[in-house]
């Protein structure tokens, strides 16, 4: 009985974990380990701009989508700063392409 009730509660556990895994909120959107990767990937290129003296990374907006496509929107105080955060984002590992929206603001 008691193996009973240990393997009920392992393939429960397997199923649930399958279903969360392959989860989405709607068609077309990040699965959970997707948006985990994004996250990571966001968090590396945050770290690189905070790290680069280039680089303003508290005016600098970070977000990863689909496929390691990152986004940087927010302020930039040259076009110098512009690029360097460009070059930045596209040297972490994971970055497929990077869209570059900062505005420009001396």
């Amino acid at each position: 009985m008691k193996v009973l009730h240990t393997v009920s509660i392992a393939l429960f556990s397997a199923a649930a974990l399958a279903f969360v895994a392959g989860c989405s909120v709607a068609r077309n959107q990040e699965t959970v380990g997707q948006y985990v990767d994004g996250s990571a990937v966001t968090a590396q290129v945050k770290a690189r701009l905070a790290e680069d003296q280039r680089t303003s990374a508290l005016n600098i907006n970070v977000k990863t989508i689909d496929g390691g496509v990152v986004q940087l929107s927010g302020f930039a105080k040259s076009q110098q700063e512009k690029d360097v955060a460009s070059q930045i984002a596209r040297s972490v590992k994971g970055v497929s392409s990077v869209h570059n929206n900062l505005i420009v603001k001396p």
